[in-house]
């Protein structure tokens, strides 16, 4: 009994102990309501309440429709919630993984940062996951193999770091998996080659190294591989020639192998020694059980070892040392290369003296402006420019730094129309007297293969519309790291300008402005469309009503038609987050990546809705106003009842139709502009 006397205290402790615990841990499950645990979500999602505002602590049916992006079952569970696009800023909750029944997440497009929440394996019902394009960061949790059901997993264009969990391979109906530009690294898991249903697989714009698994070349449904800027290494399994252009590998300069025409034959002293490799089961060194094949092989041979462990600190050692020589020449080449810099800007934008090119930065540094540009990048020096244009061409379209400074009186502030991450645009006046708008591109923003710029250049100066802003010329400066493209100003701003107008503090578009407005914009997409004469068929790629420049005469200018062709890639996918938010995306390049003609129809869709109420967002209730022929849903009400009903239903019906979810349903726009040609005709 003593000895029981003597635990009885420290029992009764540990229950004390547990107590809270177990309280803690079960509270959630007890208390939290629907109702209670979408407001704990909408907490983290919109911290601020600016976008989830119909989200309702008051409302008594979360099911009821009230709540913007949640959909329901027959039996009051939450099924989906899609809240893509809507400018959130918060974080995704834990809480999210009690949806137990939901089926299709769609966060994509947003601002949402911290980690993906571990707890979001617990959706096992889920089927899409859609988190792409936002600031998330951290890992991909392993739990995510448990999700038996997933069919869609969207995480690229983030912050992720880390490997790609083998766990991933146990996701037997998994079609998509689209992880391109993030700071993943490690070898490419061997497991993704279990995946039977995988169509697409994006890793590009990565770390990765390695090289490529057999068994994931060996993926029985796989379409499309991209693998493009790694460090991968090895030989290309000759099972991807199959997948034709489906399979992307350029920049990965280690890649070797034989029936692909761009890549080098492999060599035993091609092959990179200090990169992991999958493993072989030939080799005798290791045995093959539960090694992945994928595993850093080399690691676990060295660990087996004391001689060879000496030789990894030998070698550590001696790494150190050469880094530190390295380092001390680099400093010292910087430091004369600084002192010098001044006096190296390129000849075709002035010569100038050191202390003048100090003068010149000071004065008139555009916020793109950095010397360290002046290495290398030179796409219309050595006579490049020739190949690519016609010499008359050519010279009646370049324009010289100094015409460029001078317009824009050295760049100064008050000519500043705007600005973004990549380009700034000043309004200027040329030696003629005629105003222009100068847009200014950094080197990094740009293409940096000199030729593909070039022929995009190219293409820029041979679009030639009257509903497509015109081009002037360009600059390219290699001293700046810049490039100048010089077009038409505009005087009545953009269409932005003209929705969501204040009483007194804007102009109201009459309603034939508005139908004149629309037609010029589909004009404007057909030329860009048609395969005429040398011009290729082209997809503007970011439509929008800030893309919309309205003249003098209110006749709509399409801007920036082919800038695309300029960029690096993932600056133009850097535009399109504003394009999501305002509703322009079509909604298939979540899953396609891809533009096309249909995804340039759906952002007129818009655009068309826009201009008929007078809005910039375009809500559910505007696309069922159209619908049903309500008005006053989709019809401005500063117009005051002016505008003819039969003409507003046509116009409803193209909107309508180039907004359906579904791209093979949009028409193309031929037929768009005989339904506007006839509109027009019949209302004449």
């Amino acid at each position: 009994m003593g000895s029981l006397s003597f635990l009885s205290p420290i029992f009764l402790f540990i229950l004390i102990l547990a107590y809270p615990q177990q309280r803690v841990f079960s509270e959630p499950i007890v208390t939290k309501t629907p109702l209670s645990l979408l407001m704990s979500i909408k907490a983290s999602l919109d911290p601020k309440n600016l976008i989830l505002s119909s989200w309702s602590a008051n409302a008594t049916d979360p099911c009821s429709g009230s709540f913007e992006g949640i959909a329901c079952n027959e039996l009051g569970q939450v099924v989906n919630i899609s809240l893509q696009g809507k400018d959130l800023s918060g974080k995704i909750p834990p809480e999210i993984g009690q949806l137990q029944s939901l089926s299709g997440l769609y966060l994509h497009f947003n601002k949402l940062h911290g980690v993906v929440p571990k707890e979001i394996a617990n959706l096992t019902q889920l089927s899409d996951l859609y988190l792409n394009v936002n600031n998330l960061s951290g890992v991909i949790p392993t739990e995510v193999g448990n999700m038996s059901n997933l069919q869609v997993l969207q995480l690229c264009y983030n912050q992720l770091t880390g490997s790609v969990p083998n766990q991933i391979g146990a996701l037997k109906k998994l079609s998509v998996l689209a992880l391109q530009v993030n700071q993943l690294a490690g070898a490419i898991p061997a497991s993704l080659g279990d995946l039977e249903m995988l169509t697409r697989l994006d890793l590009s714009f990565n770390n990765f190294f390695g090289s490529i698994p057999v068994k994931l070349a060996n993926a029985p449904k796989l379409e499309v591989l991209d693998i493009r800027n790694n460090t991968l290494s090895g030989n290309v399994p000759l099972a991807l020639k199959r997948l034709n252009e489906g399979f992307q590998y350029a920049n990965n300069p280690d890649l070797c192998g034989i029936e692909f025409s761009s890549l080098k034959l492999c060599t035993l002293s091609g092959l990179n020694q200090n990169r992991p490799q999958p493993f072989q089961p030939g080799s005798n060194s290791l045995p093959t059980k539960d090694i992945p094949e994928s595993a850093n092989v080399q690691a676990k041979q060295m660990s087996q070892s004391r001689k060879s462990q000496t030789a990894v600190v030998v070698g550590v050692i001696a790494l150190f040392v050469a880094v530190a020589v390295t380092g001390l020449f680099t400093f010292s080449w910087y430091r004369r290369r600084k002192q010098k810099i001044g006096g190296t800007l390129d000849s075709s934008d002035r010569r100038l003296s050191t202390d003048e090119v100090k003068e010149v930065s000071r004065r008139s540094a555009s916020p793109l402006i950095s010397l360290e540009y002046s290495n290398g990048w030179d796409p219309l020096g050595k006579g490049r420019g020739g190949s690519a244009f016609s010499q008359e061409v050519f010279e009646s379209l370049m324009f010289n730094l100094d015409e460029v400074e001078s317009a824009t009186q050295y760049f100064s502030e008050a000519n500043l129309l705007g600005k973004s991450n990549f380009t700034a645009v000043y309004k200027g006046t040329l030696r003629d007297g005629s105003s222009v708008a100068i847009k200014c591109i950094s080197k990094t923003s740009c293409k940096s293969d000199e030729t593909e710029f070039l022929k995009g250049l190219k293409l820029l100066t041979s679009l030639k519309h009257e509903n497509l802003l015109r081009l002037r010329g360009f600059c390219c400066s290699k001293g700046r790291g810049e490039c100048f493209l010089i077009y038409d100003f505009v005087p009545n701003g953009n269409l932005l300008q003209y929705l969501d107008v204040k009483d007194g503090k804007g102009k109201v578009l009459d309603w034939s402005t508005r139908l004149h407005i629309i037609k010029g914009v589909a004009r404007g997409i057909q030329y860009l469309h048609g395969n005429k004469g040398n011009k290729p068929a082209l997809a503007h790629r970011n439509i929008s009503a800030e893309k919309v420049l309205i003249d003098q005469r209110y006749n709509p200018l399409l801007s920036d038609s082919g800038l695309p062709k300029l960029l690096a890639d993932d600056i133009v996918f850097s535009t399109l987050k504003e394009s999501a938010a305002m509703g322009y995306l079509a909604p298939e390049y979540t899953t396609t990546g891809r533009f096309t003609e249909k995804s340039d129809l759906y952002a007129f869709g818009v655009i068309i809705f826009q201009i008929l109420s007078g809005k910039r967002r375009i809500t559910q209730s505007n696309h069922q106003g159209a619908e049903l022929c309500r008005y006053e849903d989709f019809i401005d009400p500063k117009l005051g009842g002016n505008f003819v009903e039969a003409e507003a239903v046509q116009m409803a019906k193209v909107a309508l139709l180039c907004t359906h979810e579904s791209p093979n349903q949009r028409p193309n726009i031929e037929i768009v502009m005989q339904e506007l040609n006839d509109l027009i005709s019949s209302t004449s």
